[in-house]
């Protein structure tokens, strides 16, 4: 490959790198300003609209709209926003598609100026692929973790308010207060939906939804089982926060015991391909014969094994508890 396109490559793949770091930095500042807004006491000064408002430029709200239209048509039950809100990742659907698109695009051409190999760019198109549908799946599976970790100590503390004398709504809030992310962010969320009428209950059950976590499930179903039969809901709490606290245990003690086979996952799918890559890159001549006639089959079927082989020792090391 000429020094000319390498340079053409890398030119293009950096204007579209300063083109996604742009929009990702409009965004964030449209959300920090909006949110600085919401914060503000009632009339206490103007706000320009054009702080909050779309100043995108008409080809990047072309492109994203064009984005926008085709996520529409291909999922309908609107999976991926959802997905995108689970995670916090303050994007709508189009521009997370776009931004993903143009971050495949450029690893491709990295690829392809480092390796000389049109199979690497299609493979780095696959790749950027799988690392934005697992984006989210991951941060989603972080939050969920951490509000697990969390529950416990916040029925705690909600218990010890309402035996303080505070009514169930404020206990919330005062938890909310004391509490760190992701929890305190769920509970303002549920804190919020209640100042608009909504019952607690409702939105608490509404956020064990959100979440799909087991054990906010069964504590919206001890709530309600109690506001139905009576009885003492600080002392529900309290049982409930050694119950989950106790599920929490084994589900550690589970990570740890399965520590090994899945550092055995990763290294298993990591070492193929860093050796395929090093040696590509080190002496390209050597893996030619893989690039034509038989040598792609047997790639594909390689691929096919360690993916299987991968996929197969996840599912034997994941516990559900």
């Amino acid at each position: 490959m000429s020094t000319t396109t390498v340079f053409v490559m890398l030119f293009v793949g950096a204007g579209m790198a300063l083109t996604i770091t742009g929009l990702l930095l409009r965004v964030r500042a449209r959300e920090e300003a909006l949110a600085e807004i919401l914060d503000l006491p009632y009339g206490e000064h103007d706000v320009p609209v054009e702080s909050v408002s779309e100043t995108q430029s008409s080809l990047v709200a072309g492109t994203v709209g064009l984005a926008a239209r085709m996520v529409d048509q291909i999922d309908t039950k609107r999976a991926l926003a959802s997905s995108l809100e689970r995670a916090r990742i303050l994007m709508r659907p189009g521009e997370y598609v776009v931004v993903s698109a143009a971050s495949g695009v450029i690893l491709a051409a990295v690829l392809i100026a480092i390796t000389g190999q049109w199979l690497f760019a299609i493979a780095g198109l696959g790749l950027a692929a799988l690392a934005a549908s697992a984006i989210p799946r991951r941060r989603v599976a972080r939050r969920r973790k951490a509000f697990e970790e969390q529950l416990p100590e916040a029925m705690s503390l909600i218990a010890s308010s309402l035996s303080a004398g505070h009514t169930f709504l404020r206990a919330i809030q005062m938890m909310c207060e004391e509490s760190e992310p992701p929890l305190s962010e769920e509970f303002a969320r549920v804190v919020s939906e209640t100042r608009l009428g909504d019952p607690v209950v409702d939105a608490i059950e509404r956020m064990a939804g959100r979440l799909q976590i087991r054990d906010l499930q069964w504590v919206v179903q001890a709530i309600r089982i109690q506001q139905t039969v009576g009885g003492k809901l600080a002392d529900l709490l309290h049982t409930l926060a050694d119950f989950i606290r106790a599920r929490e245990e084994v589900r550690r003690e589970i990570l740890v015991l399965t520590a090994e086979g899945r550092i055995s996952a990763w290294v298993l799918a990591a070492l193929p391909a860093f050796l395929f890559f090093a040696i590509q890159v080190i002496s390209p001549g050597y893996m030619q014969p893989l690039f034509q006639g038989w040598g792609l089959f047997v790639l594909a079927g390689t691929v096919g094994m360690v993916v299987a082989g991968v996929a197969l020792i996840f599912k034997m090391v994941r516990i559900e508890v």
